[in-house]
């Protein structure tokens, strides 16, 4: 979710339209994507809830909190982005919701990476501590505070919003975007300030934490490499995270070498900042990890599996040394 205040060209989109056939052609591109990365996501989300191994792992419960986090900021702008393009405005209440429940996954990404940092850290420089530290409940209590903790920025803008607007305004239309709802231009630049200190905090997590693992890793601890290459992916996403700040500015850029190139532009910036990032957790976490690896893939390659290998009752007539040839 964008909320830089300064796009200039916002007025000329609402002036300009895609062509049917164009903008047929990006809502395609767009829900096949969004479509496709949910999938795998629900696949890591479905395999977490089928195997208790993972439920009891401190680990894979902020992962799958994490990918769950995606898939919901995932479906909220691929549905924004189709809904520009449909009924081309929207119910003000209808978008508050959107827009509000879009901001708070925003703040939960970097907040939850800087939490399974900790986590690695704990593992790998404090181990003898990691079980007593990092149990179950303090995971899921963990996460309650992310939630409180992301809501704190943009919750009193919402009841600034209710006290200061007439009731008509939230029955009115509105092109759904954050400099029409949030019209005051102290929220937009407070809630940068916020995600601002936000992101500076988990940069310092990070960088704390991979320094430490890496004088561990010194040890030759298979353990403490592969943690350390964690949080450097953890700094990849969230180096994509921050794209959200740039590319109002990368905008700016481009219309100056293409002035007839605006929406498609935006178009682009739209897939690299809002999409593309959602496609590194499933690849980072899901694919990397040997345990959820094996058991991912069983579940994507279900139909092979189920035609491959006998089901419960045909186990049951089996014979003893039937079952033991498969």
């Amino acid at each position: 979710m964008n909320f830089s205040a300064g796009e200039s060209n916002f007025t000329v989109v609402l002036k300009e339209r895609d062509t049917f056939e164009t903008a047929l052609t990006k809502n395609i591109i767009v829900v096949a994507l969004c479509l496709s990365i949910n999938y795998i996501n629900s696949m890591l989300v479905h395999t977490f809830t089928k195997h208790q191994m993972f439920k009891t792992n401190p680990r894979y419960i902020l992962f799958i909190h994490l990918v769950v986090n995606d898939i919901l900021q995932l479906t909220l702008a691929c549905l924004l982005h189709v809904l520009s393009y449909i009924p081309f405005t929207l119910n003000v209440s209808f978008c508050c919701f959107l827009l509000v429940t879009a901001i708070f996954t925003t703040f939960n990404t970097p907040v939850n990476l800087a939490t399974m940092a900790i986590e690695r850290y704990i593992a790998v420089c404090i181990p003898l501590r990691h079980a007593q530290i990092c149990t179950v409940q303090r995971t899921y209590i963990t996460i309650s505070l992310i939630w409180v903790l992301t809501a704190l920025p943009i919750l009193p803008d919402v009841f600034i919003l209710v006290a200061n607007e007439p009731i008509s305004f939230f029955s009115s239309r509105i092109f759904c975007h954050l400099e029409n709802l949030f019209r005051y231009p102290f929220m937009i630049e407070r809630n940068n300030a916020s995600l601002h200190v936000f992101l500076a905090l988990v940069w310092l997590t990070l960088l704390y934490t991979y320094l430490s693992i890496m004088f561990a890793a010194r040890a030759a601890s298979g353990d403490a490499r592969k943690a350390r290459n964690t949080i450097l992916l953890h700094g990849l996403q969230l180096l994509l995270c921050m794209l959200t700040y740039v590319h109002s500015l990368l905008q700016s850029r481009l219309l100056q070498i293409f002035p007839t190139k605006l929406l498609d532009i935006r178009f682009a910036s739209y897939v690299i900042v809002q999409i593309i990032p959602r496609f590194i957790s499933p690849i980072v976490y899901g694919l990397r990890d040997q345990t959820f690896r094996k058991h991912l893939i069983g579940y994507l390659l279900c139909r092979v599996n189920a035609s491959t290998y006998p089901n419960n009752d045909t186990l049951f007539k089996m014979s003893g040394r039937e079952k033991r040839l498969l």
